[in-house]
């Protein structure tokens, strides 16, 4: 009969089977410069900033290699890990405590939400439109609108391009949900005052972030834009709350 192993060797095996920390299979050899990893993300994420990297280094979310000069060096995984964190941040709000947890979870084997992972600076593994650079054009290819219904979206200030044409991210989403609102009569002069609320809710959040911003320190900074995050997403629940009631009165 086999004997059963000790302790200390079942121990040893289960060492063995840990899972790898999330992204698996990207390289985790650390030679991107700060400066490397804030020209990889600045595309996706225009606010990002040396003293954003830091104080989502002090949350515990990435873990860069110091040099013996004390400088630090990042990998393609850990650009990874910050382009889902600043996604989480971006486009569902959640607070850095959610985004931390949800990370500890896919570093323990559980599936990653969403598209999958790509390359710093290369292109996607899966096709991820949310990737894209977003231009009146290409959004209007994209969700199938016409470029006139898209220019009009421009010309009424529902979608603010940047220098150069640019959109941002969720440009495909406010034209595809602007285009089923019209199929109801309501155009996008209609839609307005709707802008104009959300533009006065973030004049709300910026009150209360600016005395951090003011501070010049790169954690206050960084609080300020994570704070910002979270309230944005408080209101919009709230707004939406509201929302659904009126609604809810009329049926």
């Amino acid at each position: 009969m086999t004997p059963l192993p000790a302790r200390a060797e079942l121990a040893g095996l289960a060492s063995h089977e840990t899972h790898e920390p999330w992204p698996r299979g990207i390289s985790r050899h650390a030679t991107m410069r700060i400066s490397d990893v804030l020209a990889a993300l600045e595309p996706e994420f225009g606010g990002i900033s040396h003293s954003k990297l830091r104080f989502l280094e002090e949350q515990g979310l990435i873990h860069p290699v110091r040099t013996p000069a004390g400088y630090r060096q990042y990998s393609p995984a850990d650009v990874e890990r910050l382009r889902f964190v600043l996604t989480e941040q971006r486009d569902s709000y959640l607070p850095l405590k959610v985004i931390k947890e949800r990370l500890a979870a896919m570093d323990a084997g559980e599936p990653a939400p969403g598209p999958s992972p790509r390359l710093a600076g290369g292109t996607a593994v899966a096709g991820d439109g949310s990737r894209r650079v977003w231009t009146t054009a290409s959004v209007a290819e994209a969700t199938g609108a016409d470029p006139a219904f898209v220019d009009d979206l421009v010309q009424a200030g529902l979608l603010h391009p940047a220098p150069g044409g640019r959109l941002d991210a969720g440009a495909p989403d406010v034209v595809k949900l602007a285009a089923q609102l019209a199929e109801h009569g309501i155009e996008p002069r209609h839609l307005r005052p709707l802008r104009a609320s959300a533009e006065r809710q973030v004049a709300l959040v910026d009150q209360l972030v600016a005395p951090r911003r003011r501070q010049q320190t790169p954690s206050a900074q960084a609080q300020a834009a994570s704070l910002a995050s979270e309230v944005g997403e408080l209101l919009a629940r709230l707004h939406s709350t509201w929302l659904r009631r009126g609604v809810d009165d009329l049926a």
